[in-house]
């Protein structure tokens, strides 16, 4: 063994099944972030990175008038203004005050996470996966379940479209799946196109209908007439608008994803890790494009469908019902000009699932691998590639294809992702003293929490749907965190100048390294005099062989994978090592083990017998990463080298 080189142990075979699924895959402990929080290869102006934050938030315009036509009715209009300015007042300030202080692609729930520390932030985190999940799960279906509508109402559609919804949205969703599983590339470049394209045949249906209303005015009289006979005077409008204001909260997708894509925006030469500058503003601007850029369409889309499209065309099996823009298309400027539409419409949408795919991707390995709470394989991509088709499919069969079924559970996931930034940035603003930020955005929060509640008030099944992702998420975080309570947790052990001078004098000069385990106490003299003196009594260590202490001081013991820095230090005359984490027992057999690989020596380690119930001690162990410490080192060990002659040895006494 040469010092400074790892010790040599040959993985095991694997099938050629498995050596696909967990291509990329790294083995050793450490950091998984996914496939989305790698460095990428190259990065894209922040326009270009809008693009692919737009084949989700754009493509709402595919089927967001046509909802809000249904969950308004003739206040369309007036419910898509006050959309408008929540998405312009509040959800707009509070994602550029979250690109500002989460620039890393992590978003509000990572603010979330620094604020509330400890298992409180971890079981948050848990939580709002949950919600995401339900975002981004429901993202897939329902884009595919409307790119199918747009499909079927084709006039050029074969005859046996009609009535197989569901089997052209798992066509689209298995599709989608087999993409990612082959790799997927040029994401950008692809979504710049579709965005583009889409955005300006939109633009063509607007303006052609805008100019059928101004030659046709009579539509507006006759929407003003009915409206005032339904509701009677405006503020009343208003009011009933503000009531309907939660159902078109689809409107507001988008925003989670922009501060998601953070790390593919060009940056500049001045732009440090803990400062990229140019980073952030590049992203204040795409959130600010993307958010005016999508009200103006909104606005005008809910006006012309409101004044030109009857309102039973909307409801469920009628020609405009998730199509209404498509369906003026067709009416204007014909079927070729319509099945254009169409395609980029299906083309956008299908894309949409990908993007949504793509930020499922991106985000649950960013947590839940670093907790040690779910599977290692769950950082590669393929395997959770097919566990999100599997989800998609059964959602799309439970739902049937429907999109205004599945419009409440989209809902909910955006509101609550929206209201957590609101309240992640006001947390921030008061930490930081703040006052009148604070205020602003505890303000904004409130609109956000009012908004979400009365959503899941009207729709449960949103919060229904979010319970089913948040309960599988916990029962499969458990699971694996006790799974994997016995792994290496380091990314990374340093030992410094002092410690490594420490670990080598003693491997040059005696050819062994004896090591006595020490819980700090009140770190007297006669502490380390004691237990030197009972460990060489008990143990046998002889009286001239030189012995170093380790110390582990505990910190937040809910993270599993942490950067360990082992401090030489020279106390009272006794050699000390000590590191802060928030495991013992595998923070002292990684410690081991790097010593080994540093030096070519196995050490030695000596423990005394923990009191307490083996049982207590063993919850103890789960959850605040102490408990019997000698006997699940040793454990760790075994489980870490499976050759006994490569092993550090514990003694326990």
């Amino acid at each position: 063994m040469v010092p400074g080189e790892p010790w040599p142990d040959a993985p095991p075979p694997q099938s050629r099944l498995r050596r696909w699924l967990t291509d990329g895959l790294q083995d050793t402990a450490g950091r998984h972030p996914g496939p989305g929080a790698s460095k990428p290869e190259k990065t894209h102006s922040w326009w270009r990175v809008m693009c692919l934050t737009g084949v989700d938030y754009f493509s709402t315009l595919g089927y967001q008038p046509a909802i809000a036509a249904l969950a308004a009715g003739l206040l369309s209009p007036i419910a898509t203004i006050v959309l408008v300015l929540v998405t312009l007042l509040g959800a707009l300030p509070v994602y550029r005050r979250v690109a500002r202080e989460s620039f890393k692609g992590e978003g509000s729930i990572a603010m979330l996470e620094k604020l509330l520390p400890w298992w409180g932030g971890k079981l948050v985190v848990l939580v709002l996966l949950g919600f995401a999940a339900t975002d981004f799960m429901i993202t897939i279906t329902l884009s595919a379940a409307d790119a199918s509508a747009h499909a079927i109402e084709n006039p050029f559609a074969p005859s046996w479209f009609e009535g197989n919804e569901v089997l052209l949205t798992l066509v689209l969703v298995l599709a989608l799946g087999v993409v990612f599983l082959r790799g997927f590339k040029e994401a950008i470049n692809i979504a710049v196109v579709l965005v583009a394209a889409f955005l300006l045949l939109n633009a063509v249906v607007i303006v052609v209908s805008l100019v059928h209303v101004a030659e046709n005015t009579v539509v507006i009289g006759d929407w003003w007439t009915a409206l005032t006979a339904q509701h009677g005077n405006p503020l009343v409008m208003v009011g009933i608008a503000l009531i309907a204001f939660p159902k078109l909260a689809l409107g507001l997708s988008g925003f989670e994803t922009g501060v998601a894509v953070m790390p593919q925006i060009d940056g500049a030469p001045g732009d440090t890790p803990q400062k990229p500058v140019a980073r952030i503003r590049g992203a204040k601007r795409l959130l600010t494009t993307a958010a005016i850029t999508m009200s103006a369409f909104l606005i005008t889309s809910s006006i012309v469908t409101t004044l030109l499209i009857p309102q039973k065309d909307f409801e469920s099996g009628g020609p405009a019902n998730g199509r209404a823009l498509a369906y003026l298309a067709h009416r204007f400027l014909g079927d070729g000009f319509g099945t254009a539409y169409d395609i980029a419409t299906i083309a956008i949408l299908w894309f949409a699932g990908a993007s949504a795919l793509a930020g499922l991707l991106n985000l649950v390995p960013r947590y839940l691998p670093r907790y040690g709470m779910a599977p290692h394989w769950a950082a590669a991509v393929r395997p959770l590639v097919l566990v999100f088709a599997a989800i998609a499919v059964v959602i799309t069969l439970v739902f049937q294809a429907d999109v205004d079924a599945q419009a409440g559970a989209y809902a909910t996931g955006v509101l609550v992702l929206i209201t957590s930034a609101s309240v992640a940035v006001t947390l921030s603003a008061a930490r930081k003293k703040q006052r009148a930020a604070a205020i602003g955005f505890g303000v904004i929060a409130v609109v956000f929490l009012y908004t979400t509640v009365a959503n899941v008030i009207e729709r449960p099944d949103g919060v229904r749907i979010a319970a089913l992702f948040i309960l599988g998420i916990i029962i499969v975080s458990i699971v694996s965190r006790v799974h994997r309570s016995f792994q290496l947790r380091a990314t990374s052990v340093t030992l410094d100048a002092m410690a490594l001078d420490f670990v080598l004098t003693d491997a040059d000069d005696y050819d062994s390294i004896r090591i006595i385990a020490n819980e700090p106490d009140d770190g007297s003299a006669e502490e380390y005099r004691q237990k030197i003196s009972e460990e060489r009594r008990d143990s046998g260590i002889p009286m001239r062989s030189p012995v170093i202490f380790l110390e582990v001081y505990p910190s937040d013991s809910s993270d599993f994978e942490e950067d360990l820095l082992v401090r030489g230090e020279a106390v009272h005359g006794y050699r000390v090592l000590r590191v802060t984490s928030g495991n013992i027992p595998n923070t002292i057999a990684t410690v081991l083990l790097e010593i080994r690989d540093l030096t070519g020596v196995v050490p030695g380690i000596y423990f005394e017998w923990t009191e307490g119930s083996p049982i207590s001690n063993m919850f103890k162990y789960l959850v605040t990463g102490t408990g019997e410490v000698a006997p699940v080192t040793r454990e760790v060990l075994r489980r870490a080298e499976h050759d006994r002659r490569h092993r550090p040895e514990v003694h326990v006494s």
